[in-house]
């Protein structure tokens, strides 16, 4: 008899371990659909509104779970001189990690070259959702990645801190 509980206590937590591990790694992702020009998109410095840029070789995947699982890969010919002079500079860009098996997104690799100046982040869209930011980094090479990141709004509106100047108003919570 203690052995077969034994069995079905370990094969238990094995299943359980492997159903774990594929629900927060590949189950809540979605391959996010091209727009073909709406997908990859820049805050102007001139309006302070995002606008569209030239890209190819579109990417994405996002998952209703979670704002931060949003990341997305692309290329694009528009020089560096360029975006530098019409688009926001974005302070302080962490990438977050994304799931293995998304393999054009290396979150470390991306912060090296973002630490040592071989690519340049952007805002793409403030307030993308409530708190979050998304943010763009673009390399020498033409080689682009999207992904959300918490900015000043959220952290104080989830932290029940009273919001930053500048901040639209936190939005009613709706059951």
């Amino acid at each position: 008899m203690g052995k077969i509980l034994t069995v079905f206590l370990v094969a238990s937590t094995v299943i359980a371990g492997v159903a774990m591990y594929y629900l927060q790694v590949y189950a809540f992702y979605d391959d996010v659909p091209v727009s073909e020009t709406q997908d990859v998109r820049l805050t102007t410095l001139a309006g302070n509104e995002p606008e569209p840029i030239l890209y190819e070789n579109f990417r994405g995947i996002d998952a209703d779970s979670s704002p931060l699982r949003y990341r997305a890969c692309f290329d694009t010919t528009m020089s560096e001189a360029l975006l530098t002079e019409t688009y926001v500079l974005y302070e302080d860009p962490v990438p977050n990690n994304a799931p293995g098996w998304f393999d054009c997104f290396d979150a470390q690799a991306i912060g090296g070259a973002l630490e040592d100046g071989a690519a340049t982040a952007y805002l793409g869209v403030f307030n993308i959702i409530y708190g979050f930011d998304r943010v763009v980094a673009i390399d020498g090479a033409g080689k682009g990645f999207v992904w959300h990141q918490l900015n000043a709004c959220g952290e104080a509106a989830f932290d029940g801190d009273p919001l930053p100047e500048g901040c639209p108003p936190k939005p009613e919570v709706t059951e």
